[in-house]
């Protein structure tokens, strides 16, 4: 699943591509995807005519912003947009497509079918599904410190389960997760609470620093991520631990192992983060 750099640099991505354009029209192919509002001619209908005002992120969903309207759109695990003219041949799993009074088109394509897209009106979108539940951005300029030290103390579970609560904090997913606990030198099964202060401060500077590296790097391609102009992320090639089980860490040579934690498989470096 897309994780906070990629859909970012979606987001960056698409504003450059399609921000300006105005929708002629929309065909929805897999209905199941649009889940607000419950018709899909009544979606149709809203898009139609609605030129595209800017192109924002919130977690790890993507907003797609018109004057007075708001498309919420989730890519969850393999979910992708991509800008083609009207005569190129479409894809397989191509679901939805926004045609352009330009003559291009914006195409959705979903090999899972996980996807999602609510449309709100603007100003709303926030205070309902999907939106609504999800915590603080970590690159949030708001989101301080002393906020995520608060919020930790008072948490038993494991410091990964706990990241990857997407109402806890938001964007962060199994890769950033072992990447800035590495960092941080924390073991994923440690309790939230028994961290010291000095440790919720090197995870907090470790999610940051993990977080803005990605997004610099454009994302991690581990499976079929690409951005809106179908290009890979790099971010991948500077990995430390997430799916190098086998390999030596590169900060003691000790070998990366695989646990399971939360459910989740999950590396670390058995010396570094004890």
């Amino acid at each position: 699943m897309p994780e906070l750099p990629e859909v970012e640099t979606i987001r960056k991505t698409l504003k450059s591509l399609i921000v300006g354009k105005e929708i002629k029209d929309v065909l929805v192919y897999l209905p199941k995807i649009i889940k607000y509002p419950n018709d899909v001619e009544e979606f149709r209908f809203y898009l139609k005519g609605k030129m595209v005002k800017d192109i924002g992120r919130r977690g790890k969903f993507l907003l797609i912003e018109f004057e007075d309207m708001v498309l919420v759109s989730h890519l969850r695990m393999e979910g992708r947009y991509g800008l083609y003219l009207k005569d190129d041949p479409v894809e397989k799993h191509t679901h939805i497509i926004f045609h352009f009074s330009d003559g291009t088109e914006l195409r959705y394509r979903d090999v899972r079918q996980f996807g999602t897209m609510h449309l709100y009106p603007k100003g709303s979108e926030n205070h309902r599904a999907p939106l609504n539940k999800l915590g603080p951005e970590p690159l949030d300029e708001t989101f301080t410190f002393s906020q995520f030290a608060a919020k930790t103390a008072k948490r038993e579970t494991k410091i990964k389960p706990l990241l990857l609560n997407q109402e806890f904090l938001a964007g962060l997913g199994n890769i950033y997760v072992d990447e800035a606990l590495f960092m941080a030198g924390i073991h994923p099964e440690r309790p939230a609470s028994s961290l010291t202060c000095q440790e919720v401060m090197k995870l907090y500077e470790a999610i940051r620093k993990t977080l803005e590296k990605a997004i610099e790097m454009g994302g991690s391609s581990i499976k079929s991520y690409v951005n809106g102009q179908g290009e890979m992320g790099m971010f991948q090639q500077q990995l430390k631990v997430y799916g190098r089980k086998g390999n030596p860490c590169f900060h003691c040579g000790t070998e990366v192992i695989r646990l399971v934690v939360g459910g989740r498989g999950t590396h670390i470096c058995p010396k570094c983060q004890k």
